[in-house]
């Protein structure tokens, strides 16, 4: 694929965009990546990293060996995400502690409107693709509804699991990798291991990521190449059951201190806007969720008129 510069900012930004949405607990990158249109080639460029990119190589040099991996772009896209994630975290951090009810609506509006979006790519419907769709949508629901683990554990085989599990719900449409690190009990270890520079258990943590990604995205990559439609509906009710989690309005039923001393919330279950304890923000939370939506919308548009 003849790319130009342009070409690769915007694929940049993209994943400035997914970066941001990773920082958010409760919001995969993954979804961001299937409605700006780059899923499907982000999933065959990691499980292009194989011995037979390893042998060309060897053989035909450094040029080859970048070609065959789709070099540029994922060096554009990761960018972007390190970007993202580096500039914005504060940021967001900053939302989630004082505006949580309008930084969820607005990430409900977007992540309601991809909903659509997904679905649309179905070519046919059957009664198996809804069977499948409730399955997703009911085993995302229930993902959502856990009690994260009490016990945090950081030994190495847990971190490695831990790593090669978050990595591919982070690849994975609907819940985030870093929500599934909270259910874990891992969120906290590995944010010690970075502000402690436990390069150790870093590295162990990193090695789980490597291996669950360049696994997962050779099965996700399968299953799109053949059982696509059934795969999206699976993806669709996936985004469907994860909804529960991005839910502006919460009601906290226990806490807990984090690693700086602070009491955040540990168990929330959803409630109507009219039964929120504070500010419910009704106004400009509809407003943020519109705004989400229509986002969606016009990148849709765009994609359309591009094609």
């Amino acid at each position: 694929m003849s790319r130009n510069i342009k070409d690769y900012l915007v694929i940049g930004l993209k994943g400035m965009a997914m970066g941001a949405a990773d920082v958010v607990p409760g919001v995969s990158g993954g979804t961001i990546a299937f409605i700006s249109g780059i899923y499907e080639e982000l999933l065959g460029s990691i499980s292009n990293v194989n011995l037979g990119l390893f042998k060309t190589l060897k053989k035909e040099g450094f040029k080859a060996a970048w070609t065959q991996l789709n070099g540029n772009f994922l060096a554009s896209l990761f960018l972007g995400i390190f970007v993202s994630i580096v500039s914005l975290a504060k940021a967001i951090k900053y939302l989630l502690e004082n505006e949580p009810v309008l930084l969820w609506s607005f990430f409900f509006g977007l992540v309601l409107a991809s909903i659509i979006y997904i679905a649309k790519q179905i070519t046919k419907w059957n009664v198996l693709s809804f069977v499948v769709l409730i399955l997703g949508a009911f085993l995302a629901y229930y993902i959502t509804t856990l009690n994260p683990l009490v016990s945090e554990s950081s030994s190495p085989i847990f971190m490695f699991i831990a790593g090669a599990i978050a990595i591919c719900a982070m690849i994975l449409p609907g819940i985030s990798g870093s929500f599934i690190l909270v259910l874990l009990g891992a969120y906290k270890p590995v944010l010690n291991a970075l502000n402690n520079k436990d390069f150790k258990t870093i590295l162990i943590f990193m090695a789980g990521a490597v291996i669950g990604l360049l696994t997962f995205s050779r099965v996700l990559k399968w299953l799109f190449k053949h059982y696509k439609n059934y795969t999206l509906a699976a993806l669709t009710g996936f985004i469907i059951g994860s909804l529960n989690k991005i839910w502006p309005w919460k009601e906290t039923l226990t806490w807990r201190t984090n690693s700086h001393g602070v009491e955040v919330p540990f168990n929330q279950q959803s409630v109507t806007p009219f039964s929120f304890d504070g500010d419910a923000q009704l106004t400009m939370a509809i407003v943020l969720a519109v705004i989400g939506f229509a986002i969606i919308l016009g990148m849709e548009r765009l994609a359309v008129q591009k094609k």
